[in-house]
């Protein structure tokens, strides 16, 4: 597929932008820990979706997301000045789970090798 390796090039830079920009945010929505997972831009960089993800007691990804939705427009300009691009694409906000779902994964693992490790124990005795 032609031009995909630019489009991976172009959104690794909107990741790593974002990323450098987020921390500028002053929105009381945006909190716990915040993570931009991945970006996809579509071909003809009209639109980028911004993959979030939310870590932290008490952190509601719709409030966060909804954070974003708001600053998308000094997101995106600050995104322009900094990148080289002839079209800047307008961002939308994702809430993504994987990062939560990957945690809650590795504490049932961890509860099953527990779980396991006192089972080999009862039958050693």
């Amino acid at each position: 597929m032609p031009g995909t390796g630019r489009m991976q090039k172009i959104n690794e830079e909107i990741l790593r932008e974002l990323s450098r920009l987020i921390q500028t945010l002053k929105d009381p929505r945006i909190r716990g820990v915040v993570s931009l997972t991945h970006v996809e831009t579509t071909r003809d960089l009209s639109l980028a979706r911004v993959y979030v993800s939310v870590l932290g007691d008490g952190a509601d990804a719709g409030a966060v997301v909804a954070g974003f939705k708001s600053a998308a427009g000094y997101l995106r300009r600050e995104l322009a000045a900094a990148l080289s691009l002839r079209h800047t694409p307008e961002l939308q906000f994702i809430a993504d789970d994987s990062l939560a779902r990957g945690a809650r994964i590795q504490q049932v693992l961890t509860g099953l090798r527990e779980t396991a490790g006192d089972e080999n124990e009862t039958q050693d005795d």
